[in-house]
C-alpha cells in the first residue's frame, strides 16, 4: 500500500471510530440545520477533527478541504486532501446504519488515492491511481452489464437543488422504464463505492459537492468503470452532476437522460 493511501486509511478509521461510538449513543447526537434540508451534527465535526489530526500528524503542510472545516491551507498546496467526515448525515441522525467517511488525496489537480469507509459494516473501499480498487484488501470490479436492461441503478434526489426537481423526475421515470430497479440509499460516497464493487450497476445524481464525489470517482475508474457529467464530459467535480457505472451502463444512462437536460444541467 502506498504510504499516502495508508495515512488515508488510518484517517478514515479514526473518523469512523468517532462515528461508530456516537451512533451507539443516539441521545447524545446534537443535530442542527446548516442549510435547507441539510443537517450537520457534533459528530461530523468531531470525526472531521480526528481525520485532519491524523493527516496532519504525517503531512502537516498539506492542504485539507473538508465539508465542515472549509479549506485549511498548507504550505504544500499541490497536495489537497478532500474529505467528507460523515457522508449520509441524515441517515446517521435518523438511526439508519448507512453512511461513510470519504477521503481523497488530490496531487497537482489529479485524484491519486481514495478511501471510502463504512464504520458500521467495517467495509473499507480503497484505490490508488493505476493500482486498481479494493474492498478490505480484495480486488473489486464494476459489473459486467452491457446495457441498462436488468440493472440496478443508484441515485439521489436533488434535495439541495429542488429547482431541478421536474427535470430529475423526468429522468427518473425514463431510467426506471429501462432498468430492473432504482435505489436511493442516502450516501453518494457509498453509492459510488457500491458501483465500484459491482453491487450496483450505475449511479447518477444532481448537485453534489467535490467531497461527495472525489473518492468514489477514483474507486469507480480503478474498478474499470466510467465517470462523467450529464453530457459525457469531465465537468462533474465542478457541476456536481455525475453519472458513473460500468462502461455500457454509463453510456446507456447518458443516452436516456439526454432529452431531459436543460441548459443548467448541461454545464
Amino acid at each position: 500500500m502506498h504510504p499516502m493511501l495508508n495515512i488515508a486509511v488510518r484517517a478514515a478509521r479514526a473518523g469512523g471510530k468517532v462515528i461508530a461510538h456516537a451512533f451507539a449513543e443516539q441521545d447524545k447526537i446534537e443535530a442542527e440545520m446548516k442549510g435547507e434540508n441539510d443537517f450537520v451534527t457534533n459528530v461530523d465535526r468531531d470525526a472531521e477533527a480526528a481525520i485532519i489530526a491524523t493527516i496532519h500528524k504525517s503531512y502537516p503542510h498539506h492542504t485539507v478541504i473538508g465539508e465542515e472545516c472549509g479549506t485549511v491551507r498548507g504550505d504544500h498546496d499541490e497536495f489537497q486532501w478532500i474529505i467528507d467526515p460523515l457522508d449520509g448525515t441524515t441517515n446517521f441522525v435518523k438511526g439508519i446504519p448507512h453512511f461513510a467517511v470519504s477521503i481523497a488525496l488530490q496531487i497537482k489537480g489529479r485524484i491519486e488515492h481514495a478511501v471510502v469507509f463504512d464504520p458500521i459494516r467495517n467495509e473499507l473501499f480503497s484505490a490508488s491511481r493505476g493500482a486498481g480498487a479494493q474492498l478490505n484488501g480484495y480486488r473489486i470490479r464494476t459489473s459486467a452489464a452491457r446495457s441498462l436492461r436488468g440493472t440496478v441503478i443508484e441515485t439521489g434526489f436533488p434535495f439541495k437543488a429542488r429547482q431541478h426537481t421536474e427535470s430529475y423526475m423526468n429522468i427518473f421515470a425514463d431510467v426506471f422504464a429501462e432498468v430492473a430497479d432504482l435505489r436511493r440509499a442516502g450516501s453518494a460516497a457509498l453509492d459510488l463505492a457500491y458501483v465500484a464493487a459491482g453491487r450496483a450497476d450505475g449511479f447518477f445524481e444532481i448537485g453534489l459537492k467535490p467531497w461527495d464525489i472525489a473518492a468514489g470517482d477514483l474507486l469507480v475508474k480503478e474498478a474499470g468503470g466510467l465517470v462523467s457529467d450529464f453530457t459525457g464530459g469531465h465537468g462533474y467535480m465542478k457541476s456536481g452532476n455525475i453519472v458513473a457505472g460500468a462502461p455500457k451502463v454509463t453510456a446507456g444512462l447518458l443516452s436516456t437522460m439526454r432529452p431531459h437536460l436543460n441548459e443548467a444541467l448541461k454545464r
